[in-house]
């Protein structure tokens, strides 16, 4: 059996309804905060820390300009809302020993602007969606049939 982590604190999804530890970067998806129907797809790459913010059609987020954007603040506190600082600044490769918050994190972050691609993100967002609008059943989805029935090994 697979163990999910619990979040190490409760989150509010109307923000930052998906974040994730993924290929090598924190990744999500970030509501607008001036459009209901826009979202923005933004990420961090782990150890360059170059970072990226697009709507999910790939239009560049205008609030990036050479630093990172409100929506990348939101997906680092959110992230350290769902994960906690040492696993967030462990994953990005950041020292963060005295790091309480996410703006604290981004503060060490020492990345420039790097166009990376929004459709795989976005893409396992809506993923995500489909999942959750599946009623709760015990018995295995055909397309997680990889997944171990227990946790033995073989």
């Amino acid at each position: 059996m697979v163990r999910v982590v619990p979040p190490a604190r409760p989150r509010k999804l109307a923000k930052v309804p998906f974040v994730e530890l993924a290929d090598g970067r924190l990744q999500g998806v970030v509501s607008s905060g001036s459009d209901i129907e826009r979202v923005y797809v933004s990420s961090i790459t782990s150890g360059s820390h170059a970072y990226h913010c697009s709507t999910n059609n790939n239009r560049p987020c205008g609030g990036l300009r050479g630093a990172p954007c409100k929506h990348l603040h939101a997906l680092v506190d959110e992230a350290v809302l769902q994960y906690g600082v040492p696993r967030v600044a462990r994953y990005l490769r950041v020292d963060a020993d005295d790091v309480q918050i996410g703006v604290e994190l981004i503060w060490r972050l020492n990345g420039r602007p790097e166009p990376t691609p929004a459709a795989v993100v976005f893409s396992r967002f809506l993923r995500h969606l489909a999942y959750l609008e599946l009623p709760g059943s015990a018995t295995a989805l055909p397309e997680l049939h990889w997944f171990p029935a227990t946790g033995a090994g073989h």
